[in-house]
């Protein structure tokens, strides 16, 4: 399976429905009245962590999630139907960052844990919601609100117990392959490991803990050498780690310092954890090379208990995996400090902004979102639709600004479908108007 720790989606929520001008002319209903229903809610999106998951490969594939939209209201007061809200399923561990502005929307580190991206938009009322004693005949309804379109960062950083770090060919993944069911590729040669591989261990109890074998640091790794620099964040979150050494080296002691050296130019944090010394492939040295390096790591670290294995052979492996088990059961898991920022734009349908230009010497054309939104349920040939228009318009500084490019009486304006000619104020007490 390919291995995907970093990628960028696209997410949209569901538009809102618009809302319905209708009337009821039902036989023996008195007077009638409006009817028009409301438009339904769009749906929201979310992403949920999922446990089954451990990788973002899923997402290589599809980049763009789209929620649906609410329907339309209808006649008779028939409300839209509201949209389905959508759930992505993300892995354990996953980060989510707002690619405009590199906000954390969200550290999803907890099964079914659930964080909405983006809301989808209400649906506008129909013209029987604005029904009132002085107003009974209202021959008007609401756009339904847009939809939210975000771009996402999603980064992975595995959710581990143990993490085994070590040279490349030390034998991490041969110790994996041993202690669980993960069949990672395996091979006498630098960087056989080029993704991490997650295995599950059994207790004796039933319990499990998981085992992250990350691909070999070398020297320099921190600055973007070789592999081991690209998944150093994904050992962050794991308890402790199991240091495997390669006793065939030239010099076992120099490699193990190299790598925490790489440890700490990444994160002090990091470079503290708790760590198992394994000193592997005894099988492939001589008794007096395995007594001299024991004997160092000994000296260089006395208060710790250092192990010696063969992977192959799987000679000392169970001795260390209960040593492993105990230190999971003690150990707790760090806390990964990730500042979630509280305003993610989730709710923000606002859509007011609008533009204007001139399309020739008396034309002028105003674009915006929710401009246009009013214009598609605007009918030109309905003066109460179109006063009503014009009023929001005014409230949003529509006609300000349009003073401002020099708009006169009978230029025309273009508004989504709508050509209507203006005039001022000053004309309106003599008939004119939009």
């Amino acid at each position: 399976m390919q291995f995907i720790d970093k990628t960028k989606i696209k997410l949209v929520s569901g538009r809102g429905g618009n809302g319905m001008v209708a009337w009821r002319r039902e036989k023996y209903v008195d007077k009638g009245g409006p009817a028009g229903g409301d438009g339904g809610n769009g749906g929201d999106v979310y992403l949920v962590a999922d446990r089954g998951l451990a990788t973002l490969l899923d997402f290589k594939y599809r980049s763009v999630f789209k929620a649906e939209s609410g329907q339309n209201g209808g006649i008779k007061g028939m409300h839209g139907r509201c949209a389905k809200h959508l759930y992505i399923k993300v892995p354990l561990g996953t980060i989510v960052k707002d690619d405009a502005t590199g906000k954390v929307i969200a550290d999803l580190t907890e099964e079914g844990q659930t964080v909405l991206i983006a809301k989808g938009g209400r649906g506008g009322r129909g013209n029987a919601r604005f029904a009132s004693a002085q107003k009974r005949a209202p021959q008007f309804c609401e756009p339904g609100e847009p939809a939210i379109e975000r771009l996402v960062d999603l980064e992975l950083k595995l959710i581990a117990d143990v993490g085994l770090l070590g040279m490349p060919n030390a034998g991490k993944s041969t110790f994996i392959s041993v202690i669980s069911s993960a069949k990672p590729k395996i091979a006498d040669y630098p960087f056989t490991t080029l993704v991490p591989n997650l295995g599950v261990v059994k207790k004796l109890n039933g319990d499990g803990y998981v085992v992250a074998d990350i691909p070999g640091l070398i020297e320099g790794a921190s600055e973007g050498v070789g592999l081991g620099h690209e998944f150093l964040r994904h050992v962050e979150r794991c308890r402790f780690l199991v240091h495997i050494v390669d006793l065939t080296s030239d010099n076992p002691v120099d490699t193990y310092k190299k790598i925490n050296a790489e440890l700490e130019k990444h994160s002090e944090a990091l470079a503290r954890r708790y760590q198992i010394v394994v000193l592997n492939k005894i099988d492939a040295v001589d008794e007096e090379k395995k007594e001299t390096v024991l004997k160092e790591f000994e000296a260089m670290l006395p208060d710790e208990k250092i192990f010696t294995m063969s992977a192959a052979t799987k000679e000392n492996v169970e001795e260390l995996l209960q040593y492993i088990s105990q230190k999971v059961d003690e150990i707790e898991r760090p806390v990964v400090e990730v500042i979630v920022e509280e305003d993610t734009g989730a709710y923000d349908n606002d859509d007011s902004a609008f533009e204007i230009y001139k399309l020739d010497k008396n034309t002028f054309v105003v674009e915006g979102g929710k401009i246009s939104r009013l214009a598609s349920v605007t009918d030109a040939r309905n003066p109460e639709q179109i006063i009503r228009l014009q009023g929001i318009l005014t409230s949003m500084g529509v006609f300000d600004e349009l003073n401002k490019l020099g708009i006169k009486n009978g230029n025309t304006l273009v508004i989504g479908h709508l050509e209507l000619t203006h005039y001022d104020d000053s004309l309106w007490d003599e008939g004119a108007g939009y």
